[in-house]
């Protein structure tokens, strides 16, 4: 659990939500931290919770049959709101110590979905049972840049790519809001995947989920060390399980798909944008950020293919959280967020 430094707690008790579909990340400001965990769930024989969180991903891929895990999420929108419900009371009832009063939640929303998807945020929170005295919505893209301390209220042009667990959010800012924004359904779950695949193909192994986004943390320390990444799983051909050495290169090339996809849509991006802003992304370069950032390669690649410098974050996982954090204790960004239209707090 992070702590920020250097703030001072004021006002209501207040809680920044970034739902993300991989991760769950909840900024408290009573006691300054940014709570990061998985965001699953396990329910046991249909109807009863048997873990949440980091709790309910260690048992992913190995529970039995009558224990179900799942995402509540799905590519950036909430798909199963009952179980989302849960986790995200339960997390509050952690957070809170059981002692629950009351108070403001301000939940980042990705730009481009629909009203009924941006809205389906703002239920969660209302019906959720958190005891929410004010519901804000925040565009995701402002509150990353926030986080990542762009001075996100001034005429300059901003370029954020946020590389999620499902998708990728590409942003341009300027003057506090977001000019043009697009969302793809490629992330760290289509990186592991990639793995997976390549690893299916050539090695006739089949590997889970959780070893395959292993193998994608470690690329960057396995190819400065000159070794290849150590992986288990089942034999295609035999059936039985295995252990084989798979190296970088292969990996790297794998997720090169996904990487051109990615920067394709940033050229698409920057192809729309009015040319005084377009100067501005020149001389200061994207902004990277986002769980899967930090994929081994992708900034490189991201400069390579745009002639950009790229800007990687050194809070790439809780750069959302850290910026909803910031609204929450500074009024200069109170206006930067919004309540739903047709819905009372």
């Amino acid at each position: 659990m992070a702590v920020l430094k250097g703030v001072i707690t004021v006002g209501n008790s207040a809680f920044g939500i970034d739902l993300g579909t991989g991760n769950i990340k909840i900024y408290n400001n009573a006691d300054e931290s940014i709570m990061n965990e998985k965001n699953m769930i396990a329910i046991q024989n249909k109807n009863t919770l048997f873990a949440y969180g980091d709790s309910a991903f260690d048992m992913y891929e190995k529970a039995p049959g009558n224990i179900h895990i799942s995402y509540p999420l799905s590519n950036g929108v909430i798909a199963d709101i009952k179980n989302m419900q849960i986790v995200l009371k339960s997390f509050i009832t952690d957070l809170t110590k059981g002692k629950f009063q009351g108070a403001d939640f301000y939940i980042s929303v990705p730009t481009d979905v629909t009203e009924v998807e941006k809205r389906a945020f703002y239920d969660l929170i209302r019906d959720s049972n958190v005891k929410a005295k004010k519901i804000m919505v925040v565009e995701k893209a402002v509150a990353d840049g926030l986080g990542l301390d762009i001075d996100i209220k001034n005429s300059q042009g901003v370029l954020i790519v946020d590389v999620g667990f499902a998708t990728t959010e590409i942003s341009i800012l300027s003057l506090g809001g977001i000019v043009l924004s697009r969302l793809i359904k490629v992330g760290g779950q289509k990186f592991d995947e990639a793995i997976k695949n390549v690893i299916r193909k050539e090695y006739n192994l089949i590997i889970g989920g959780k070893t395959a986004e292993k193998v994608k943390i470690c690329l960057s320390e396995l190819e400065a060390a000159k070794a290849g990444a150590i992986v288990y799983g089942r034999d295609i051909v035999t059936g039985l399980p295995v252990e084989r050495e798979i190296p970088t290169e292969l990996v790297d090339k794998a997720l090169r798909e996904h990487f051109d996809a990615i920067i394709d849509n940033i050229k698409v991006i920057l192809e729309r944008t009015p040319p005084e802003l377009a100067a501005d992304i020149y001389r200061h370069g994207i902004y990277l950020t986002g769980g899967a950032a930090n994929t081994n390669h992708l900034n490189e690649l991201i400069s390579k293919g745009t002639n950009l410098k790229v800007n990687l974050a050194s809070n790439a996982k809780e750069s959302v959280a850290c910026g909803l954090a910031r609204i929450i204790k500074d009024d200069n960004y109170k206006s930067v967020a919004y309540s739903i239209q047709g819905m009372s707090n």
